[in-house]
Formats: structure tokens, C-alpha cells, sequence
């Protein structure tokens, strides 16, 4: 048996409009395992910051970086969720090192010249989280509950633009994907994403790159924190423990 002292702490990073509250669920789950998993909110996501819409992927690159140091300077493993999938992927070319493990939550790395929103006006400070019937056409809502659907909506933190508009720029493209990876395939198939990163398809792309790569079904909506947290918390927990 591995012994929780030995595997690294994981780091959960949750996508667009949220913060560390996202991962409330799957952390009860994960503690008596694993009690050094943490999560973390990015800069520009904190609600009672009053600077938080001129944030950007570089402030919140280096806040995941701030993390790593403070939980031992040891290589961690970050669990990024949707679009935390930017700053992750900074994380990953700048501080290869300290990336034990990557394991990317229905999302996966991005391409160097990648842009959130490139048509987003210089004029737009920020984005707010769009009603659910626009939010279905982007992301599956499967498994979300009123109840959850109306947290989501009360706790939701408009994205700040510069973090939407920002082009990721990458330049240690062989240390990045050395990184290993896992793909936790959600509103996706991970057949389907594998057929798409073979073909070139934009969004998918740097996952043909990937050097070690593992890749897991956990079927549901793009929300599994939320959907399924039991079951995203075991995924994790097992590709923490993973020797290889």
C-alpha cells in the first residue's frame, strides 16, 4: 500500500467563474485518504477582491506556482477542471519540474497562440457566467440538480477579460509533455477525444504531443465535481497513488 505521506499533494483548480468552494464535495470524499488535497481559487475568481477583473493568466500561473512552494516545494500534482486548463498549462511549461502528475477534469492542455475569447472587446473588464440555456450550447449541464444549477448561479465570479483574451505563449515544449498526464474524459468520450486530437482538431491538439498519457471514461456533464463527486474523487485518488 502507498502511503499518503509519499504521494504528493494534489492541487484542484477549478474552470471559469469558480473558486475553491467547487471542490467542497469532492474534498469530503478525498480527506480521509488523502488529507494533503487542497484546493485552490484563482486570481481574478475571489470575489472580495476589488482588483479582481484586471487579472491575468500570468498573475494566476504564478499563483498556482505559490501553492507548489507553500505545500513543501515539492512536484505536486494539479488537478485542472475546464478552463483552469490556461494557467495550468503555464504552470506546466515554466515549472516542469514541479508538476508531478497533471490530471485534466473534462478539459485537457492548450496550444501555444491559444485565446479564450478572441473577439472578447478590449472594453469588456469581464464575463459573466451566461444563462443556462446559452451555457448548455458550450458545456453539458448533465447530472446538475436546481438546487446545484442555483449555487452555481449564487457563488458564480464573473471571469476577468485579460484572462479571456490573453494568448497563451509556450516555449519548453519538451519538458511540458514529459509531464504525465491523465485525461479524465467526461462530456466527452474518450474515444472521441483521441480520434479528435488525431486529426488535428484545435482544441485537442497538444494531447497528441502528450508523451505519457493515461486516459479514463467518467461519463457525465462538464461539472463532475458536482455530478459526481464520489466517483471524480476516487479517479483523482487513484491516479495520485500511481507510481508511473
Amino acid at each position: 500500500m502507498t502511503s499518503t505521506v509519499s504521494i504528493p499533494t494534489i492541487i484542484l483548480i477549478a474552470g471559469h467563474w469558480l473558486g475553491a468552494w467547487a471542490w467542497d464535495e469532492v474534498l469530503e470524499h478525498m480527506k480521509p485518504g488523502h488529507p494533503r488535497a487542497i484546493a485552490m481559487t484563482l486570481p481574478g475568481l475571489d470575489a472580495h477582491d476589488p482588483e479582481r477583473s484586471t487579472k491575468t493568466l500570468d498573475a494566476q500561473a504564478e499563483a498556482i506556482l505559490g501553492v507548489i512552494t507553500q505545500t513543501g516545494n515539492r512536484p505536486a500534482i494539479l488537478v485542472a477542471h475546464s478552463g483552469a486548463n490556461a494557467p495550468v498549462s503555464l504552470v506546466m511549461d515554466r515549472y516542469p519540474e514541479l508538476v508531478h502528475r497533471v490530471v485534466w477534469v473534462d478539459s485537457g492542455p492548450v496550444a501555444t497562440g491559444s485565446v479564450f475569447a478572441p473577439d472578447l472587446p478590449e472594453d469588456v473588464e469581464e464575463l459573466p457566467l451566461p444563462p443556462y440555456d446559452v451555457l448548455a450550447q458550450q458545456a453539458s449541464l448533465e447530472g446538475l440538480s436546481a438546487e446545484v444549477l442555483e449555487q452555481f448561479r449564487a457563488r458564480a465570479v464573473p471571469e476577468p477579460g485579460p484572462v479571456l483574451r490573453q494568448p497563451i505563449e509556450l516555449t519548453n515544449d519538451d519538458a511540458r509533455r514529459k509531464v504525465r498526464t491523465t485525461l479524465v474524459c467526461c462530456s466527452i468520450s474518450s474515444t472521441q477525444v483521441m480520434e479528435l486530437a488525431q486529426t488535428g482538431h484545435p482544441m485537442f491538439t497538444e494531447v497528441a504531443n502528450l508523451e505519457h498519457l493515461d486516459v479514463i471514461d467518467l461519463p457525465t456533464g462538464h461539472w463532475p465535481m458536482w455530478s459526481s463527486p464520489r466517483n471524480l474523487a476516487k479517479v483523482i485518488q487513484a491516479e495520485a497513488s500511481r507510481t508511473n
